[in-house]
């Protein structure tokens, strides 16, 4: 976990990134998780029932398609919050660099537990 007095480096720990669709945490912030994640092509749809969910885009261009409602597009420097509940999948055609803001233990893939895209909460 980040101490108070230390710095994290996005660009750093995002270097040490070779896999997409594989988030890790990078800090702790009360009860969230501070997670960054390189993306590429599409996710599951999925939803997840106790929380929104933060998406801030550092590099690239995300799509976040949302059920019934209008896609959400991400440029850098731009972020979008996903209410609760709300089916949704994020898309990129290319390699996009993301943090994301959830609480601790958000499983990414949320109600969609049997995806291989269902990751581990690991640190780097």
């Amino acid at each position: 976990m980040a101490k108070p007095d230390s710095v994290v480096s996005l660009a750093g720990k995002l270097d040490q990134i070779d896999e997409h669709w594989a988030p890790r945490i990078v800090g702790q912030m009360n009860d969230l998780d501070i997670k960054i994640v390189k993306v590429q092509g599409e996710f599951v749809w999925h939803e997840h029932d106790d929380t929104d969910e933060f998406f801030l885009v550092l590099t690239g261009s995300l799509t976040i398609q949302l059920d019934g409602l209008d896609d959400a597009v991400l440029g850098p420097g731009e972020f979008f919050v996903v209410p609760r509940g709300v089916s949704h999948r994020p898309v990129a055609e290319k390699e996009c660099e993301v943090v994301l803001l959830e609480p601790a233990g958000t499983v990414n893939t949320g109600n969609a537990t049997d995806s291989q895209l269902t990751a581990s909460d690991e640190w780097i």
